[in-house]
């Protein structure tokens, strides 16, 4: 897949995922444009507060004019209903859904033919761990988000969404149960999803949009009932 000159706007892009996405799309030819709140080589920001985006946007179009791919990676933080306020419920849904949102907004009259927006959902959009309510409503409400802007933007932009699951940042091998219980047989990596997220932007999905697709290793495919496959509820 040749990005040569096509321009890649990541956010989240400093550390884990996004910093795998931005690397590939960089080695395919792309220029990157990343947001972060970390340290980092293009922007460093707040995905939550609007000025940020707005500057961040106004950047990226001086610099370059358009842009053809907007990847809404940055992760929401997880916290519980026992544990988080209102201010921190909201600040969640700002990182992960508002800013999505506004950045496809922003850069709507900038985006060239064949362009694509890819969000990062989880496999978490459609099942829970106790204690989780922010990052699990985050992650549902891009993905249905995907879905509302794939329509709306219909002959200009396709958009898709991804829901990774269990991805290693620091690409640790598994063995035994971690490994073993997963369909696939491995844990995943953060190179399992920028792939997806390439080939989504790429001519060879250009009949794929509102689409949602899970990489998990096929966990959310699996029935457990206690007894099955040596799984014991304790």
């Amino acid at each position: 897949m040749d990005f040569e000159n096509k321009v890649a706007v990541v956010t989240g892009g400093a550390h884990g995922i996004g910093k795998c996405i931005c690397e590939e799309f960089a080695e395919a030819g792309a220029k990157v444009c990343l947001i972060d709140i970390r340290e980092n080589e293009y922007f460093r920001g707040d995905l939550a507060d609007k000025t940020t985006l707005e500057r961040f946007a106004q950047k990226v179009i001086q610099d370059f004019g358009h842009i053809d791919y907007l990847i809404n990676n940055a992760a929401p933080f997880s916290g519980g209903i026992d544990s988080i306020s209102y201010e921190d419920f909201e600040y969640a849904l700002k990182v992960g859904v508002t800013a999505p949102f506004y950045l496809s907004k922003l850069f709507k009259p900038y985006f060239r033919d064949g362009a694509s927006i890819i969000n990062i959902s989880s496999s978490r959009d459609r099942m829970s761990q106790p204690q989780t309510e922010s990052y699990t409503s985050a992650k549902g409400g891009i993905a249905a988000l995907t879905h509302a802007l794939a329509v709306s933007l219909a002959g200009k932009v396709r958009v898709n969404s991804i829901s990774p699951g269990w991805i290693d940042t620091a690409y640790t091998v598994y063995e035994g149960p971690d490994a073993s219980q997963h369909p696939s047989g491995r844990v995943g990596n953060p190179k399992d999803i920028a792939n997806m997220v390439l080939f989504l932007c790429s001519d060879k999905a250009g009949f794929i949009t509102g689409e949602n697709i899970c990489i998990d290793g096929g966990m959310t495919k699996q029935m457990i009932y206690h007894g099955d496959n040596g799984w014991i509820l304790k």
